[in-house]
């Protein structure tokens, strides 16, 4: 099988720290994965690694291998389009008289917006229909962006990684501020997803967000991959307790998952 991310002994240092310290991983095309850790334990840069945005730390002694896609050297343009990435940070960057369209359309630019120099296509416009459909969002295409909820916001930046067609989707804590309803549709939209063939990589501190379909679990640590195998083998009481540093108790439900601690339930 294609690899879609190769890493052998990564680092990435920042002031003198290890963000990320000696990291093996692979993730192959047509993969879904969650990868799992406390607030801090390196997921974030992991992501700017998956992207792209970064290199890892150069150690003549102990040179790491980074492959996307199975190249080492990339164009940005070209790996975006080949992965969608949907950060939540994206969400405050657009100007809030951001038509939905326009935010879906933007993929295709890798950009926060459609502007005048840029070329639209029909083809374009019909793969942001097709996109907007797909995420159940297609009556608010001319709506703007400052009238819609957080989770019809969700899916629309969902829909403009969607757009290029990747075959890799990224999402970075995809359900943070969605309340349990809204958590429970999102999980069966990945769900349809997967089966449509949308390979996925999700990246969260919550075993609610993780949709049944996702059967792999990757544990980060301090920056270094604590744990990496089978969902039902590692979403584990000792397990998870030891991930995030306290006494948890793990539950599930119909492939779903929850922690809790003590007597109260973590969401």
């Amino acid at each position: 099988m294609e690899k879609a991310l190769e890493l052998r002994d990564v680092s990435i240092v920042r002031k003198g720290k290890y963000i990320l310290r000696s990291v093996d991983l692979d993730i192959f095309k047509g993969e879904n994965v969650a990868v799992i850790g406390p607030n801090g334990s390196g997921k974030t840069t992991l992501i700017k690694l998956l992207r792209g945005d970064i290199r890892p730390y150069y150690d003549e002694d102990h040179p790491a291998v980074m492959r996307i896609f199975g190249m080492e050297r990339w164009n940005l343009f070209d790996i975006r389009g080949r992965m969608g990435v949907v950060s939540m940070d994206l969400q405050s960057m657009f100007r809030p008289e951001t038509r939905v369209d326009e935010v879906i359309c933007s993929g295709f630019f890798n950009s926060l917006d459609v502007f005048r120099n840029y070329v639209v296509t029909e083809g374009m416009v019909e793969a942001v229909h097709d996109a907007a459909v797909m995420m159940g969002i297609e009556d608010l295409l001319d709506r703007e962006i400052e009238n819609l909820s957080l989770g019809e916001m969700r899916r629309a930046l969902i829909a403009r990684a969607l757009v290029t067609k990747p075959d890799l989707l990224v999402l970075d804590e995809p359900m943070t501020g969605l309340d349990i309803v809204m958590k429970s549709k999102f999980r069966a939209m990945f769900d349809i997803l997967i089966e449509g063939g949308v390979s996925i990589v999700m990246i969260t501190h919550d075993l609610t967000d993780i949709p049944a379909s996702v059967k792999r679990v990757v544990m980060i640590k301090d920056g270094e991959v604590y744990a990496d195998g089978d969902k039902e083998d590692l979403l584990r009481d000792d397990r998870i307790s030891d991930l995030y540093g306290a006494d948890i108790k793990v539950e599930s439900q119909h492939g779903i998952y929850r922690m809790r601690l003590t007597d109260d339930v973590i969401q």
